[in-house]
């Protein structure tokens, strides 16, 4: 029986004034959970020691990381986010630091926080990552930071922002929020650039509940982060310079560690949903994807779809709020809106978690699309 209550085509969606499809809410994602036998054991283990944080969980984790990622370094942190704050603190940087014009605004206020002014530079249309002929236009001498962005998991060209860096004697930091188990040429995302901060958010592949990981072939680097995180504390309470308390507990350390089993299930897992509907959608006029270059892999945190034409209001009422990107471009203005497609209670997203009617799904967006009017 169908959960989606009876909206007529003709009204407007909720967001434009239109009767909301769920006045009571609807649940934003469904993250992939560890085996909660697994977990309650580990926290079991985690009370009865009286350790909660700075302990085995937590090192253990960032060995596992450091040995997936192939990397001398992995230090876990309380959030991405807070990853990419100490980092910067930890390299001493001042001045502008070039991010991509598209991104989530953590990646700005990482940099803003270290007093550093972001400056913003194009991405790829193709692939929505940062553009190193944009950056090389867009760089100057307050320049001291690339913070590029792995969009949506999808690789940034690593070689080209790596050799635009190097040649102008500046640090290259990746926001890898989405690209735990994305890979670049063969090799994991992790070991590029100075350093890369992964999210172990619930939206992403990877899962602590919260926490981050920060990535790193930089030994000092990697200990000035380590005192960082603990409010720049080497021990004797006469602190470094101004840290954090970005901790990670060791309850969301044993989470992360259970969900690092079948890590790479998920990821092809998430590559067969976003396969399916970029096949299924590949001739609708006016809907395009994101490009993932050849030999590069990454796992499609969102299903992203972007519109080349303006969309009707009617579109909609088929796709609801959720998590693929659809551009609607209207009125000279270009605002993002998360969608995903709800079909007889069945909801198809990119969600690797059960019920997932992905076939449902792209026939619904589908017919949503083909009956759209070519004008309003």
């Amino acid at each position: 029986m169908s959960i989606v209550p009876p909206i007529a085509m003709s009204d407007p969606p909720a967001i434009l004034g239109g009767p909301p499809a769920f006045p009571e809410g609807l649940q934003f994602l469904r993250p992939s959970v560890p085996p909660k036998e697994r977990v309650l054991r580990d926290v079991e283990t985690i009370l009865s020691s009286g350790n909660l944080t700075n302990g085995p969980f937590v090192r253990r984790l960032e060995e596992r990381a450091a040995e997936y990622l192939g990397v001398r370094h992995c230090v876990a942190v309380s959030s991405c986010t807070a990853g990419l704050m100490l980092v910067i603190r930890a390299a001493g940087l001042s001045g502008d630091a070039l991010l991509p014009s598209f991104t989530f605004a953590a990646t700005a206020h990482a940099a803003a926080w270290n007093q550093l002014r972001p400056v913003f530079a194009d991405v790829d249309p193709k692939t929505l990552t940062l553009s190193p002929d944009a950056s090389a236009r867009t760089m100057g001498v307050r320049t001291s930071l690339i913070l590029a962005t792995h969009t949506f998991g999808t690789p940034c060209a690593v070689e080209e922002l790596s050799a635009l860096a190097g040649n102008s004697g500046i640090k290259l930091v990746f926001d890898a929020a989405h690209a735990f188990g994305s890979r670049h040429a063969g090799a994991p995302v992790g070991g590029f650039g100075d350093a890369e901060v992964f999210s172990l958010s619930p939206t992403k592949v990877l899962v602590a509940s919260e926490g981050g990981i920060i990535a790193t072939n930089d030994d000092l680097l990697a200990g000035r982060c380590r005192i960082g995180r603990d409010y720049a504390n080497p021990g004797d309470y006469d602190c470094l310079f101004v840290g954090l308390n970005a901790r990670m507990s060791e309850i969301h350390a044993a989470i992360a560690q259970a969900s690092l089993e079948g890590l790479e299930q998920r990821i092809e897992h998430r590559n067969e949903l976003a396969g399916l509907y970029i096949r299924a959608l590949a001739n609708v006029p006016g809907i395009s994807f994101p490009l993932v270059p050849p030999g590069r892999r990454g796992y499609r945190d969102q299903a992203l779809l972007r519109a080349t034409r303006p969309l009707h209001a009617g579109l909609s009422v088929t796709i609801r709020q959720e998590r693929e990107l659809v551009r609607y471009r209207g009125g000279g203005r270009s605002r993002p809106h998360f969608a995903s497609v709800e079909l007889d209670g069945q909801r198809g997203t990119t969600e690797s978690g059960p019920g997932h009617r992905a076939d449902s799904a792209i026939s619904c967006l589908r017919e949503a699309l083909s009956s759209r009017p070519e004008s309003h």
